[in-house]
């Protein structure tokens, strides 16, 4: 009855099951667990009509052409550039790091005298990182890098990471950008906005495909098997293409052991102001238990009256029910423990791992469409004989 089975419709599973469905003309059923589609970029009205992410803020980006026009078929755009500001023991400054920052931390007359040699060094309107910063043989810049790394950078990534200083790797450092310019947004990549009707009027575009059937609250191990590199679907061998999007551990019943995530619980909060926050996220980098604080409707552009923030509080995932997995921990050892999963799957000719959970690694969701758009390819080039 199906050609091909895409297990979960986060944006991987959407995007394949589209490709899959409309470019391949294959038949094609979604499996989702969760009682909705859309994955962690799910969005909903709450009880006062504003519109929120369930699962966190998803802010759109990217520099890639063939992604932005690619989703671009299934919504349009409200433009929004993100920006983000950190409350520094009560005093706002943007992140990244940049020359606003400078100025607000350091006064006018040192903020100059730091901008210059900032930019003798480096030139104007890079990233440089503070570990790259530190190495600096000018005590004044190495200074800066101290800063950002005490004030931004570190009591912020012992919440996010539930790591002490000590556990912290020094290499992160190597990613912690200051950026040597004044602008403001968080992002700088030429296509930026949100769906202008939200993401999950999005994924129902996506998905909308005579070709496709959805069956959401389905847990695929409750209709299929995996038994020694055969694939089962409803009791008999199933030959198509199998997608899988979840935790590649759950899906061989955690045989080697369960691989370590960070999860996030958020505390949900109505205010009947206009607006809570001065920006759509203000990241708490140091005192507070949260990491930071979203207000939606900077970022939606929604006019209703009060408004909705979202307090976000990292923790250990423990999977434990209503826990999701959303960052993995990346170490030798939990690498190592994923290639043995890897290993099962590539006993399967037909299963291909795709997202954040069946790779174990992170991706920005630009990053995620192009790779199931590549994965489209692939398959679509092997069906071919390329």
């Amino acid at each position: 009855m199906y050609d091909s089975i895409v297990i979960g419709s986060g944006i991987a599973g959407s995007v394949i099951a589209r490709e899959l469905a409309e470019r391949m003309n294959k038949k094609v059923l979604v499996l989702e667990q969760r009682e909705h589609i859309g994955g962690n970029c799910y969005d909903e009205y709450d009880e006062h009509d504003v519109l929120v992410h369930t699962y966190g803020p998803h802010i759109f980006h990217t520099n890639k052409e063939r992604v932005y026009e690619y989703l671009s078929r299934f919504t349009n755009w409200y433009p929004y550039s993100h920006e983000v500001v950190a409350n520094v023991y009560g005093t706002f400054i943007p992140v990244p790091f940049n020359l606003n920052s400078l100025y607000q931390v350091y006064g006018q007359e040192e903020g100059k005298e730091l901008e210059e040699k900032l930019i003798d060094c480096y030139g104007e309107g890079v990233r440089v990182s503070i570990l790259e910063l530190k190495e600096n043989a000018d005590p004044k810049i190495q200074q800066v890098a101290d800063y950002v790394y005490e004030n931004v950078f570190l009591h912020y990534t012992m919440k996010q990471w539930g790591q002490t200083p000590d556990e912290i790797d020094p290499s992160v450092m190597s990613r912690v950008p200051v950026l040597i310019s004044r602008d403001n947004r968080y992002f700088q990549d030429r296509w930026q906005g949100m769906p202008l009707h939200g993401y999950t009027k999005m994924f129902e575009a996506l998905l909308n495909h005579q070709n496709i059937d959805v069956k959401i609250k389905t847990k695929a191990q409750d209709i299929m098997k995996f038994e020694q590199g055969q694939v089962y679907f409803e009791n008999k061998p199933f030959k198509g293409e199998v997608i899988y999007t979840g935790p590649v551990d759950e899906l061989f019943q955690y045989c080697y052991g369960k691989l370590p995530y960070r999860t996030l619980k958020f505390e949900m909060e109505y205010y009947k102001e206009e607006h809570f926050q001065t920006h759509g996220v203000v990241n708490y980098t140091v005192n507070e238990e949260y990491t930071r604080i979203t207000e939606y409707k900077w970022m939606t552009g929604q006019r209703v009256e009060g408004t909705t923030i979202m307090r976000e509080y990292p923790a250990s995932y423990t999977g434990e029910e209503g826990q999701i997995p959303y960052y993995a921990i990346l170490n030798d050892t939990n690498k190592k423990l994923y290639e043995k999963y890897k290993g099962m799957l590539q006993e399967y000719g037909n299963i291909y791992a795709l997202g954040r959970l069946a790779e174990y690694q992170y991706y920005n969701m630009d990053a995620m469409v192009e790779k199931a758009l590549e994965l489209a390819d692939s398959i679509e080039q092997k069906r071919e004989g390329v």
